[in-house]
């Protein structure tokens, strides 16, 4: 049954032949004024793949803020186009395929945990610093989420 309301402009319902589950979440960068900008991301939001994509591959605010400019992401690292043909690896962005998703500003932590909510995020990564910061926005009570340690997330996965 479709959702009831307006439908978010990530969310489409696309018929392919085998039926696949995401984690959603967003990536923000905090800026000098605290506010939050940040994009909606759809696959593989979880820290062990996600997280890891973001600690090794965007370490500079200049690349973070690169990223972000291109609005909504359907994949940070995909090895395919839209219509499923096998490319060199991209972020695959909803613009690609004419969608209008520009970033969100939050203007404060809870507002931006509010846009977690609202698209059914499970996870908030937010660029602090010079460092990555994740919450599991699923457990979030209250004005923060649940903060998680991406470093051990990651190195668990890879059995160090």
């Amino acid at each position: 049954m479709p959702p009831q309301g307006p439908i978010p402009c990530h969310t489409m319902f696309i018929a392919i032949k085998e039926t696949n589950m995401s984690t959603n979440a967003r990536i923000g960068l905090k800026l000098d004024d605290n506010n939050i900008v940040s994009v909606y991301h759809h696959w593989d939001g979880y820290p062990e793949w996600l997280g890891k994509q973001l600690v090794d591959k965007y370490t500079t605010r200049d690349q973070i803020e690169e990223l972000i400019d291109g609005g909504d992401i359907s994949c940070i690292a995909s090895d395919s186009d839209w219509n499923l043909n096998d490319v060199p690896e991209h972020v695959q962005y909803y613009s690609h395929r004419g969608e209008d998703c520009p970033p969100k500003l939050a203007e404060s932590v809870s507002e931006y945990f509010e846009q977690c909510d609202n698209c059914g995020a499970e996870y908030g990564y937010v660029f602090e610093k010079g460092e990555w910061f994740v919450y599991n926005t699923a457990a979030w009570a209250g004005p923060v989420g649940v903060a998680i340690d991406l470093h051990e997330r990651i190195a668990r996965t890879e059995g160090k």
